[in-house]
């Protein structure tokens, strides 16, 4: 599975780092961002290819501006 993250999107508002600390920090941007992740420079997108979606799903559901996607590969 692959977790998408959209950072232009992204307000900062925290929800997912407080939910999955594991895999999200906030940076000195004042943006989430996906921890380990690689950027993909089409969709300017950070992204992560995990075995366990965990936390993460709850990351998912609680970003008030939906920017954050779980894709099946």
């Amino acid at each position: 599975m692959k977790i998408i993250h959209q950072i232009e999107k992204c307000i900062g508002c925290g929800s997912c780092v407080a939910i999955c600390s594991e895999n999200w920090e906030m940076r000195d941007d004042g943006k989430a961002h996906l921890i380990n992740s690689k950027i993909n420079k089409k969709t300017n997108s950070q992204e992560l290819e995990v075995k366990e979606v965990g936390c993460n799903q709850e990351a998912v559901e609680i970003c008030p501006v939906e920017c954050i996607k779980i894709k099946n590969n």
